[in-house]
């Protein structure tokens, strides 16, 4: 990975953080860091204390087996007393501000490190109990109250109160802040302090999202079958350990949950300069007309971007120009699709471009399909190749095919088994594979749609407004999209309109079984004003378009108005059928002198 800044863990001093070297390391309990490790530059030798402590367990041990012997010798330690509490919030405050932070801070951090300040109550108390505080000190410090000894003692810890910090501000737990604070040794506390608060700016200002950075971080997982690098692993880690968490990846944006793991799963994050690195990539990104506060889509979905120098990610953007897509949506793509930065990312770009090539598809709409649904970059060639063969089983492919994945990505996308289970439904409705091909042509978003959430559902509100199944083929057949159409937001306002008209739902019924696009036609922009044209105007009865629907299909302007004052000059009644029906030259043949009136060419009868 080409990064701003390389890990400083190697230069640290174990002299400063006795704490594991290996950071997956776990550290269970606060015992072990307050123990034979809270004193690195002592004078005091603490073979003593660990023998002494080892002595214990054993003793421990030895009586949790044998219920014959009494209770063992050494008890947990007792809860500080308030008062001892207060005390050592107090000495931790007077710790933190003579390095440097804030008295505002320095309080901040003390009141919210309970874990912290207990285990330095520990510590003080370990000392005394085994009576050797006097070991450790010098004898003019002998007579130090409490809270002088908690002072010292959180001096001599050598972590300059980073891991109060941690604890604190970052919500981690104890060892997690022992363990990312190695990180840190380099960076005064002061600095960290205001890359927290920076990161915590830039991370999750105004974060009330709804969860939708958690639910395109999700479906990013769900989409990716290929190897993955370095930089998406660790990404897939993060992802992992909020989706362990109540609430999942709808907390990914969401600073009190997501903060902790992201400084877990990337604690170089602190090391990088504010101004040479994290404002260069935010100016970069606000360039490329990404706003502030849709930065942190990219960075909560792909963290690693921010370790990227600026000309790295130059280079890599370069995919956005290979793909057709134009300056001014290079931002919305990137926040729909952070990964495409990502090396292994387009590396597979690459490998679907060869595929697709070889299935004599064409690029143009394989980069169409990518920009409209930018996930099917994640998917292995041998995935996507399984359901180019089941979509040229229903004689789709080539350029029939790049028009399907152009119109519906997401078909790329299914199971095998889910596609296979729409094919069948359409068998059992009596579409043969050469038909269902033509409907997968026209509406491909029908095979990439649920079975049983959405086409069943669909085939049951035929039946409930008195569709009979025999009829389903035809319905279909001419308007697929009713199957993918939404229900209460499209279907019912139009067929509760035709109703407030005077029409009964048996009368909508036979209207949907002669002609189903009328389902698809706008209320506002077809039906309205071409039903208001019927009634007002030339004088006819609603019920005229229950015989007729086709009527709704012609255009209002260059069809229906024309012949309708060509007929009315003429006081001629006729058919709606007979009015629209005819071509040019049967309408002339039946209704004018031939060659004395030009009738405006018709349009064909599509959805106006």
């Amino acid at each position: 990975m080409d990064v701003a800044i390389t890990s400083s863990s190697s230069t640290m001093s174990s002299k400063f953080f006795p704490f594991p070297t290996n950071l997956s390391t776990p550290l269970t309990s606060s015992s072990s860091f307050s123990s034979s490790s809270l004193f690195p530059n002592s004078s005091f030798s603490l073979t003593k204390l660990h023998h002494i402590r080892t002595h214990h367990r054993k003793l421990h041990r030895r009586h949790k087996y044998n219920p014959l012997l009494a209770a063992p010798p050494t008890t947990p330690a007792p809860t500080p007393s308030p008062e001892e509490f207060k005390q050592a919030q107090e000495a931790l405050f007077e710790v933190l501000c003579e390095f440097g932070v804030s008295e505002e801070d320095s309080a901040a951090i003390s009141e919210n490190s309970p874990r912290y300040v207990g285990m330095l109550v520990e510590g003080v108390r370990d000392l005394e109990e085994l009576e050797l505080w006097s070991s450790w000190n010098s004898e003019n410090e002998m007579e130090m109250g409490f809270k002088e000894k908690v002072i010292r003692m959180a001096k001599e810890k050598g972590d300059n109160g980073k891991v109060a910090l941690l604890e604190s501000l970052v919500g981690l737990s104890l060892s997690s802040a022992m363990n990312v604070a190695r990180y840190l040794s380099a960076e005064t506390l002061p600095a960290l302090i205001a890359k927290v608060k920076y990161m915590k700016e830039i991370f999750f200002s105004g974060s009330n999202d709804g969860g939708i950075i958690g639910k395109n971080a999700r479906r990013m997982m769900r989409h990716l079958s290929i190897p993955v690098d370095e930089d998406l692993q660790q990404t897939l880690s993060f992802f992992e350990k909020i989706e362990a968490r109540r609430g999942g990846l709808d907390m990914l944006s969401s600073k009190d949950i997501s903060f902790r793991y992201l400084v877990e799963s990337f604690p170089r994050l602190l090391l990088l300069p504010l101004e040479s690195q994290m404002n260069t990539i935010l100016e970069f990104f606000e360039n490329k007309g990404i706003s502030r506060g849709c930065v942190r889509n990219i960075l909560l979905t792909f963290p690693p971007i921010m370790f990227y120098k600026v000309e790295v990610i130059k280079t890599r953007m370069l995919v956005f120009k290979e793909l057709g897509v134009e300056d001014k949506d290079v931002g919305k793509l990137l926040i729909k699709y952070s990964w495409i930065i990502s090396t292994s990312i387009q590396e597979n770009y690459k490998e679907i471009l060869h595929f697709f090539d070889t299935e004599k598809v064409p690029k143009v709409s394989v980069d169409g399909a990518i920009r409209s649904w930018p996930h099917l970059l994640g998917s292995s060639t041998s995935k996507i190749k399984l359901m180019v063969e089941e979509i040229g089983k229903l004689g789709v492919g080539n350029k029939k095919l790049g028009q399907a994945i152009s119109k519906s990505p997401q078909i790329l996308l299914r199971k095998q088994q889910e596609f296979i289970e729409v094919v069948s439904l359409l068998e059992e409705l009596g579409f043969e594979k050469e038909t269902s091909g033509s409907i997968l042509c026209r509406c491909p978003e029908i095979f990439a749609t649920s079975v049983e959430r959405t086409l069943t559902r669909k085939l049951k509100f035929l039946a409930t407004i008195g569709v009979s199944q025999v009829h389903f083929p035809r319905v279909i057949k001419k308007y697929p999209e009713l199957l993918v159409s939404d229900t209460e937001r499209t279907l019912l306002p139009r067929m509760r309109y035709l109703m407030n008209l005077g029409l009964s739902e048996k009368d909508v019924a036979f209207m949907v079984r002669r002609f189903s696009p009328l389902l698809g036609y706008s209320v506002d922009e077809v039906l309205r004003p071409k039903l208001d044209f019927l009634i007002n105007t030339m004088e006819k009865p609603v019920r005229d378009v229950v015989e007729y629907p086709r009527f709704l299909s012609y255009s209002l302007e260059k069809r229906i108005k024309p012949r309708f004052w060509i007929l009315k000059q003429r006081n001629i009644e006729c058919s709606l059928k007979d009015m629209l029906g005819k071509n040019d030259e049967e309408f002339a043949s039946d209704f004018l002198e031939v060659g004395k009136t030009k009738v405006p060419p018709p349009a064909s009868p599509t959805r106006q």
